[in-house]
């Protein structure tokens, strides 16, 4: 196995691109220190490589992954890439090469830091993914239905399914405001679009109506004898309440 070097990759942000990066550190024989996206390019005292994507190559190594590693190896590695884990390209590197060298065991070297860090990163994702399942809150617009979420991984892949199969015949707009993108989806057909600088217009005063109404609602089914602010937080963590309509009476999602 090649030693690391002071080596910096840069490549375009996308799955294939990291795949070429990965055919790029076998080829070479070389292993660098880190992978950036171009557009995060930094001023660095080492010697860096642009790594151009190219279909080919990361065919071939997206087609060697369930042969070499296993059949859940590629799944595990597509979830690792939508992780926020800081280095999360090095990392999925590294694992890689584990897998090429121990096979489908190393799904589980949990003991290794390398394989550890990932899975506690793929857990992670598959947990807030989970909770916007439950925690995402639509709004009536004359278009459609809109919601709108800050999620630290990127979760619009894995939300897809579950909200087509929900609302089949309706159209959605799901804005992710961390990434800037949004799932956008009309009966039958759903796509995953960058979006920059999205703004909403104003809700129609039915909207309102009904935001105040759900919220009056949450509020008049608490039993007052159970009320636990506490198991609250735990269960529904604070940083998802800026976009749950039943704790903005007024529909407003800047009010407290």
């Amino acid at each position: 196995m090649p030693n690391r070097s002071d080596l910096i990759y840069y490549y375009d942000g996308s799955f294939e691109g990291l795949m070429c990066c990965v055919f790029e550190s076998y080829e070479k024989r070389e292993i660098p220190m880190h992978i950036f996206i171009n557009e995060s390019s930094q001023m660095t005292l080492f010697k860096s490589k642009e790594i151009e994507t190219d279909v080919n190559k990361s065919n071939r190594v997206i087609t060697s992954i369930p042969i070499k590693i296993g059949t859940h190896a590629l799944n595990f590695i597509q979830r690792a890439f939508l992780t926020c884990l800081n280095d999360k390209e090095l990392y999925i590197l590294l694992f890689m090469r584990l897998g090429y060298k121990y096979g489908s065991k190393v799904m589980g070297m949990l003991a290794n830091d390398v394989v550890n860090t990932l899975f506690k990163a793929v857990k992670y994702l598959g947990q807030e993914s989970h909770l916007f399942m439950g925690f995402i809150r639509f709004s009536d617009y004359k278009e459609g239905l809109v919601a709108e979420i800050e999620p630290k991984n990127y979760v619009l892949p894995l939300l897809n399914r579950h909200f087509v199969e929900r609302y089949p015949e309706e159209r959605f707009l799901i804005h992710d405001k961390t990434h800037d993108m949004a799932l956008i989806y009309e009966p039958y057909k759903s796509s995953i679009i960058p979006v920059e600088n999205m703004r909403l217009p104003e809700i129609t005063e039915e909207e309102k109506h009904f935001r105040a109404l759900w919220s009056l609602y949450y509020k008049t089914v608490e039993i007052e004898g159970r009320h636990n602010p506490k198991c609250r937080r735990t269960l529904m963590p604070k940083r998802y309440w800026k976009y749950l309509t039943e704790f903005n009476c007024q529909g407003n999602y800047n009010n407290k």
